[in-house]
């Protein structure tokens, strides 16, 4: 008879607690963006247009790391396939200076947006410290024809974080 309290208690946390994890506060939205079109690599696996591509068909808006990385994947190994440039992505043809809009899923204000041809920086546009609506768009200059890779970067303002977005473009 002695355990028969314990045990109602027990039982009673079991049952309770699907409902108190229910009711708990999650917290603030975290920051999440990336690159829609022209397609970046996981807008592709997102939508199917490339396959095996894991985790990031599920999530293409979570390719977060640190400020400062210069690679597809910012170093998250679960997106790793984004950094595979044999991969068969689809390179989408353009002019040299290409309109790539951002998609955001939750918003947070912003540093600025970087741009990167082949690993050199041809744009810098301003968030002005400021939330940005649910779309951006910038028109950068790629500067030369020819086939390249993208890479395009959300700096946030009140953290160290930023977003990665690779898009492949054959400009003519």
């Amino acid at each position: 008879m002695k355990n028969r309290p314990r045990l109602a208690a027990a039982l009673a946390g079991v049952l309770a607690a699907p409902l108190v994890l229910v009711a708990l506060p999650t917290g603030t939205a975290f920051a999440h963006g990336y690159v829609s079109s022209p397609a970046s690599r996981q807008a592709q696996c997102a939508s199917g247009a490339v396959r095996d591509c894991g985790a990031i068909q599920y999530e293409p808006q979570s390719v977060e790391g640190p400020k400062g990385l210069r690679n597809c994947h910012a170093n998250l190994s679960q997106f790793a396939v984004l950094n595979n440039d044999s991969k068969g992505w689809k390179v989408a043809n353009v002019g040299r200076t290409v309109k790539f809009n951002w998609t955001f899923t939750a918003r947070h204000r912003t540093r600025d947006y970087e741009y990167f041809v082949d690993g050199r920086k041809v744009a810098t546009f301003s968030g002005n410290n400021q939330q940005p609506p649910a779309t951006v768009s910038h028109s950068v200059n790629l500067g030369s024809a020819g086939r390249h890779k993208v890479l395009a970067i959300w700096n946030i303002g009140d953290t160290p974080m930023a977003f990665y977005s690779c898009i492949d473009v054959n400009a003519s």
